[in-house]
This record gives structure tokens, sequence and C-alpha cells, in this order.
């Protein structure tokens, strides 16, 4: 069985590198509680957008589940 993949894209537009990577680490977070929800070789691509860095972690939750929700439909 193929696990599924997801991979992350947050770019400068986002801050600086600590930010970048703060966020990079929040949305990593986020996405594993969600990683069994998905169907079995699934690939992933989530873009930071830049107010990314001013979002909660719920926030950031409500949003990839919002989307995620659209694309398995």
């Amino acid at each position: 069985m193929d696990s599924s993949k997801v991979g992350f894209v947050v770019s400068k537009t986002v801050g600086n590198s600590v930010v970048r990577h703060r966020v990079s680490r929040r949305l990593r977070h986020v996405v594993r509680a969600q990683l069994e929800s998905l169907p079995p070789g699934t690939l992933v691509v989530v873009r930071a957008l830049a107010p990314a860095a001013e979002a909660s972690s719920s926030e950031l939750a409500a949003d990839f589940s919002s989307a995620l929700r659209k694309v398995l439909r």
C-alpha cells in the first residue's frame, strides 16, 4: 500500500527564514493529524500564503480541513 505524501511550499513572501520555518512546523503538525484520513497514495502540496505567518494553529487547521474536504469531494 502506498503511503500518502505531503509537501510544503513556504516562500519568502511569508516572512524571513525564522517565520517560514515556524509556519512549516505548524503546518506539518496540522497535516500529521489528518494524514490517516487521506486515501492511500495521495500526493498533497500545501502552499502557505503570507497571512499564514499571523494565523493561529487552529486557523491553519480549519483552513486545511476546509481545503481537504473540497478536494476529496
